[in-house]
Parts: structure tokens; sequence; C-alpha cells
């Protein structure tokens, strides 16, 4: 870990080194970071000069270098990310009764110069287990997916759903059902519940159902919104096929979804099914023609068999949620280098929570790689926030009660942090809500702060991995792709190490560089991609999906 003098923009916590109780971040800030608790009156050295803390200072939360008066900036991570509402002494801690969110982040940024790529020469020549598709894509996983154009066919997917894992004995919640006999039955009670079967489809990861709450009942917009992510799932490199169930005079159309698939696969080279209730004889046949285009699709989907393909063919979205004080300093600085390290090989990687880009819009339309990409980064980030004023909302209302919590004060404190996930690299796109991205390298994708409709919308894009940063701990997964969630520290890895799959922890404690757990965890997404390492999430069955109403979410 850097001493008091040693700053670095791009890794705030880089090199080896004695652990230190504080971290100045970058060299323009005014608050450093306290790395644990801290007592009143612990001096703190800091190359503007020893500080005094005038009042303990939890781990994760910050504190002034300097008396700030009423209206000063409160700098970190070199940019602005509040403002004084009070006057704070040096040594005083930042909180929500005395800073304001704030920032500065309007002024026009010069265009950055050529990015200095990191070192990829361990990865020369690696390439990851994948099925090829007849597109050109490769997908991460090999499912069928089962999906409702209106909630009203949820209960119906529901029925495949239990249908198809009784008849595969590929039941998520086997143990949990025999956890819940024995205890009301007696250990005796356990056994009433099957063992698993042995898959007769083995290059098939299994069948996906989602639901939703969409589809009749919205505006134009908002069926069209639903359609266009539906086809980006139908369409995914993860998804061998699809079986879509329509009720038939919901707002939802299938000409409209026929029409988003195409727009995706216009050679037509994925199989799809679409089926009416209203035009079916009965829910009885209904249930039949699905299953039998679930179970011949599955026939063809196991014919399909996983090979090397070269890393430039995985696309990695990056998402946060539950974060902390110190997720800006490991878990996502550590996933933004695992992202310039793919994008230097030739691959792919997509940030998006457009409200937790607040206060950094400036270094984001620096890295544009021309005007017209940047100019549409500045447009829907406004529109956004249009939006949101319109209905008496602000960006500024993201942070959770459990962020302010663990020392993410303001938004634009925990924007600057979750920025680091984009790591380095320029922006090579900027993608509305539904749009597939399309180019290797860094694409931006407009969805909101929230984790899993942001999550549902990365994939929808067309992410066949994500990586997920948490410093509270949270669940969240997706039906298609697999998400590996990353702790940033260490005592949430070890108590919830049933959802985490990486601990970034060390890193707060100077016992390794952000640099040395980038490659570390870019070697856990290859076996990821590869089917060789099984996700928490994925393990779980945490198959979570919420599209996003076009309103305001934050």
């Amino acid at each position: 870990m850097p001493s008091a003098d040693q700053h670095s923009s791009r890794s705030p916590i880089a090199t080896d080194g004695p652990a230190q109780s504080s971290l100045r971040v970058h060299a323009k800030d005014n608050v450093r970071v306290a790395l644990q608790d801290l007592a009143e009156g612990t001096d703190i050295a800091d190359e503007s000069g020893d500080v005094r803390l005038v009042e303990a200072i939890r781990h994760k939360h910050k504190f002034a270098l300097c008396d700030l008066a009423v209206g000063d900036r409160v700098v970190m991570y070199g940019v602005t990310v509040g403002r004084a509402t009070r006057s704070i002494h040096a040594g005083g801690a930042i909180r929500t009764d005395n800073v304001e969110h704030s920032t500065d982040s309007s002024g026009a940024a010069p265009r950055r110069g050529e990015w200095l790529q990191p070192d990829v020469s361990a990865f020369t020549g690696v390439s990851f287990d994948g099925y090829a598709r007849a597109d050109g894509e490769v997908g991460t996983a090999n499912l069928w997916l089962v999906v409702p154009l209106v909630f009203c066919e949820n209960r119906n997917i529901e029925v495949l759903r239990q249908s198809v894992a009784d008849a595969l004995g590929d039941d998520p919640y086997r143990e949990y059902k025999r956890m819940a006999r024995a205890m009301l039955h007696g250990d005796h009670g356990a056994d009433e519940t099957p063992d698993a079967l042995a898959s007769p489809f083995p290059n098939v990861d299994g069948v996906r159902f989602l639901t939703h709450t969409l589809g009749c009942g919205g505006t134009d917009d908002d069926a069209l919104a639903l359609c266009r992510l539906l086809a980006g799932y139908i369409c995914h490199p993860n998804v061998a096929g699809a079986t879509v169930l329509s009720l038939g005079c919901q707002k939802a159309q299938i000409a409209m979804l026929r029409q988003a698939v195409a727009e995706r696969d216009p050679r037509a080279l994925r199989p799809v099914h679409y089926l009416e209730q209203q035009a079916s004889t009965s829910e009885d046949a209904l249930i039949r023609d699905a299953l039998t285009t679930i179970f011949d699709g599955l026939k063809a989907a196991n014919s399909v068999r996983r090979a090397p393909a070269p890393l430039s063919k995985l696309r990695i979205g990056v998402e946060c949620g539950g974060s902390d004080g110190f997720s800006g300093l490991s878990a996502n600085p550590v996933v933004g280098g695992a992202i310039d390290r793919l994008v230097a090989l030739g691959g792919s990687g997509i940030l998006s929570e457009f409200p937790e880009l607040c206060g950094v819009e400036h270094e984001l339309v620096s890295r544009c790689v021309d005007d017209a990409t940047a100019t549409r980064f500045t447009a829907l980030m406004s529109a956004y926030q249009r939006h949101a004023d319109a209905v008496g909302a602000s960006f500024s209302m993201n942070p959770s009660p459990g962020n302010i919590r663990d020392g993410l004060i303001t938004d634009a404190m925990k924007s600057a942090g979750a920025a680091k996930k984009g790591g380095e690299s320029p922006v090579v796109e900027v993608l509305d809500y539904t749009e597939p991205a399309t180019r290797p390298g860094l694409s931006l994708l407009c969805t909101p702060g929230n984790d899993v409709e942001s999550t549902t919308a990365l994939v929808g894009s067309g992410a066949n991995l994500v990586i997920f940063t948490t410093g509270l701990g949270t669940p969240t997964g997706n039906p298609i792709a697999p998400v590996l969630k990353v702790a940033s520290n260490t005592e949430l890895a070890s108590r919830m190490a049933d959802i985490i799959d990486f601990d970034s922890g060390a890193v707060i404690r100077g016992e390794t560089s952000i640099e040395a757990l980038a490659d570390e965890l870019l070697r856990l997404c290859i076996e990821t991609a590869s089917g060789r390492y099984t996700t928490r999430a994925v393990g779980l069955s945490q198959h979570d999906f919420i599209p996003w109403k076009r309103g305001v979410s934050l």
C-alpha cells in the first residue's frame, strides 16, 4: 500500500507494502479514508501536514485533512464529491449532517491521450471453452429459454418450470425441501424428496424461465422496450433457442417481438417458438405444445459442445450493489483492471448504472473515442437527470441507508468509486437501454442504479459474463449469464462465503496489489466462461430478471 505521499489516479492502492491506517486516494483530495477504526486524538501523517483526529472515525469513513468552511468542496478520487453544509474541523468526520451531494462535472474535458495498456503477456495464447453460435458469437453457457410476453402468462411459465424440473430431476431447491420436510415430519420426512438425476442432456446447462410484470397496461414505448429486452435474451450467445408464451390480446404483441428478434438475428439462425394461449384449444394443449418445443430444443442444443474460443469473444458486464466505503478502493478498481486486460486482449466490457456515474462524467467524456460518442453520453445523462428532476427526484437520492452507514455519504462519492469498474480504456460506444453492444472495447450502457434492473440490462445488451462487486453483500444473479461476485473486504467474503466468489480485501490490508488481483480475477473469469468454475449465484439458482419500466429508478 502506498505511503502518505504516494498517490495514483489509476489505482488508489496499487503496490505491496506495510498496512497503513488511512489512505489519501488522490493527490488533490482533501479527505482521507479510514482503513481501520481510528480513535479520537490519533495523529495521521499526510503530505499536507499531520492531522489529529478530533473525533473517532469508523473504518470505511472519511475525515477532513484541513478545515472546511460552509460551501467548500469535498474532494476525493481527485473530483468533487460534495460540499460542506457546516464548518468541519481538520480531523473531523465527513457525515450526512455536514456534507451534501455536489459535483463539478459540467465543464468541457479535453480528449485523453493514448491509453497505456496493461501488460497482458501472461495471457498470450490463452482461450476459453465456449459454445460457438452460427452468428459468430460464443456463449459461456448453453441454455434453452422460456419467456412470457405478458405477466398473464407467469402462472403457465411456473407450471412449465416445475414440470421440466421434475422431468429432468433438476430441482434447485431440493435440499431446502428436505430441510422443510425434516422440520415438519422429523428426519424420516427428508427421504421423501427425490435425489438429483443424471442429466439426459450433458452439453446443456439447463432451461431458464423468465417472469416479469410487464407486457400490458403500459405505453407503446414500454411494450417496445420489453420486446427489445426479451429479444436480447432470446438472441444471446448463451441461449440455444427459446419458447415464447403469449396471451394474445396484450400490448406487447408477438409481431413486435418477432421484429425485435429479426433486428438482432436477421438470418433467423436461432430457433424461436411462439405460442398463443387465446389461439390454443385449452391450457392442456398449450402446456403440451410448450413442453414439446422445450424438449425438442434441448435435444438440438445438446449437439453443441464447448470448444476453444479467443478471449476477444468475451463481453463482460460490470455491476455493483450493496457498495461500501471500500468498494472504490479494492473491488471496483480490481474489476476495472480485469476489464482493461480483457480490452487489451481484444475483448469487451460494459459499464452501466448512469446515476452512479454522476460527478465523473467529464472523465468518461475525455475517454470517448470521438465527439459523437461523447455527445451521446452527455445527452443520455442529461435526459435521465431532467426526467428525474421533472418528478421531484435526483441522482443525489441514489445512496441507500446501507451505503451511507458504511461510508458512502453522497452519490458523487459513490459514483467516483463505482466508475472504477470501467477501468481506464477508451469508451468505444454509448448505448441506450436495450441496445446491443457491437464494438470491441468498453461500452457505456444507460441503465438505472437498481442492481437487478441494471444486471438484467447488461445481459440483454450482450454481456456473456457479469462481474458484480459488493461491500455489504447481495445475492444477485441472472438467468442466462454467470455472475461473479467480488467482495470489497475479507470480513464480508468470510461471513457470506456462500454468495461471494472473489475476495479483494487483501488490497485494503496492503498484502497485494490491484494489478495482481486483476490478473487473478481475469483468470477466474476465463475458468467461469469455460464452465470449469460454477459461480455462487449459478449454484444457488439466483435467476433475477427485472426489466426497467423506463421511469425514475435511481
